[in-house]
């Protein structure tokens, strides 16, 4: 038995002999009608809503019909403030609070009982989206847990498929009712196979496809210049997440104990910590940015404390990551997982940081895709609506 519950002998496994889907190929069902997708995520960051949306983009390239729903929305009204709203505060306010949080979602209890039970509230709601949909997907831990749930009950009756934007797994992303697991890394797919058992398939990442082209060496010249950088400074990206969460002041201190380290602080929409350190020496702190290729593209290194989607976007610019002072619960161990796994080192003293700072560009960071690509989210998802397309005939 797995850590979930689920027998190794019926955990998911590639057929012998399936081929990688192939990413270009038109969208086509065994009905001849496009194949709808429906994809849940939730406004908690920006973490979860831009993968969401670019693999609908994605989807809609290849001729998919494809909705994007605020899984929030779904419940009540006390439970999206709660959720939605109180995620910023209790990070900031409460980290102990939240880290024990956390890892009582770990374990079978009654803090995971009341959460389970009160997510039940939504299942009417996201009964009526996925109503007529083809495949299902999540990018957002509590709806996958809803999403497995109705799945394993028969009240959905397609495929789901649970996208895990973080690098470590959490059990509250992972459900015996979820068809496929699909990570971000390979990284996060050892990790849920070593913890839990789970089968999870490395997928790659769903980022705006900018982070991935090349920029000249005039434009970096020019967005240096127009971030006020030094040619012989070492351009530190900060990213807090779109709501500036940690202890920031902390990265931004140690990071200036490298002596040519300018820090660049993408403050999201934390109007009070981009005024708190916008006078600093060295600092050049930034409100909400449309161009972050371009400024991940003008950097030296990221500096992150969470671990998600800018380290996604790190990594597929081909920027250095740091990891340092995380904030609690899936920070530190998205730490660990990266890490461990030599994609993004974590110093835990400012003189540390400032080592592992000054000797950026000596070493190559490790590939964290996997060496034998199985296709993209996208080929995948469609590859699993031809699937049930031509598993259930038309009426």
């Amino acid at each position: 038995m797995t850590a979930l519950g689920v027998p190794r002998s019926i955990r998911p496994r590639k057929r012998p002999g399936a081929r990688a889907a192939d990413p270009g190929a038109p969208a086509r069902t065994g009905t001849g009608r496009s194949p709808r997708v429906v994809v849940l995520t939730a406004r908690v960051g920006a973490g979860h809503d831009r993968p969401a949306y670019e693999l609908a983009a994605r989807l809609r390239a290849r001729g998919a019909v494809a909705e994007v729903h605020d899984y929030l929305d779904a419940l009540p009204r006390f439970g999206q403030v709660i959720i939605g709203d109180g995620y910023g505060v209790v990070v900031n306010r409460m980290p102990r609070f939240f880290d024990w949080l956390f890892h009582a979602l770990e374990h079978r209890g009654l803090v995971r009982w009341i959460i389970l039970t009160f997510l039940m509230l939504s299942e009417r709601t996201v009964r009526r989206w996925t109503r007529d949909a083809d495949v299902v997907v999540s990018t957002f831990p509590l709806s996958c847990q809803t999403l497995g749930r109705m799945r394993g009950a028969g009240h959905i009756d397609v495929p789901v498929v649970s996208y895990l934007t973080d690098p470590a797994p959490h059990r509250m992303w992972l459900h015996p009712g979820v068809d496929v697991h699909l990570s971000v890394t390979s990284a996060c797919a050892d990790a849920a196979d070593e913890v839990y058992g789970v089968a999870v398939r490395p997928a790659g990442p769903l980022v705006d496809p900018r982070f991935s082209r090349a920029h000249t060496d005039a434009d970096r010249a020019a967005t240096r210049r127009e971030l006020g950088l030094g040619d012989d400074e070492t351009a530190v990206l900060i990213s807090a997440g779109s709501l500036g969460l940690g202890d920031v002041p902390a990265l931004v201190d140690a990071a200036l104990t490298s002596p040519a380290a300018h820090v660049l602080v993408l403050c999201g929409r934390n109007a009070d910590l981009r005024e708190q350190l916008d006078a600093r020496e060295r600092v050049t702190a930034l409100g909400w940015r449309d161009d972050v290729p371009a400024l991940m593209a003008a950097a030296d290194v990221l500096l992150h404390n969470a671990g998600g989607l800018s380290v996604t976007e790190a990594l597929v610019a081909n920027l250095p990551a740091v990891t340092y002072h995380p904030i609690p619960g899936h920070g530190r161990a998205n730490a660990t997982v990266l890490a461990e796994a030599g994609l993004a080192p974590w110093p835990e003293t400012p003189a540390g940081l400032a080592t592992v700072l000054d000797g950026i560009g000596s070493t190559s960071p490790l590939s964290p895709w996997p060496a034998t690509p199985e296709g993209d989210v996208a080929a995948i998802v469609l590859e699993l609506a031809a699937e049930e397309r031509q598993a259930v005939p038309a009426a």
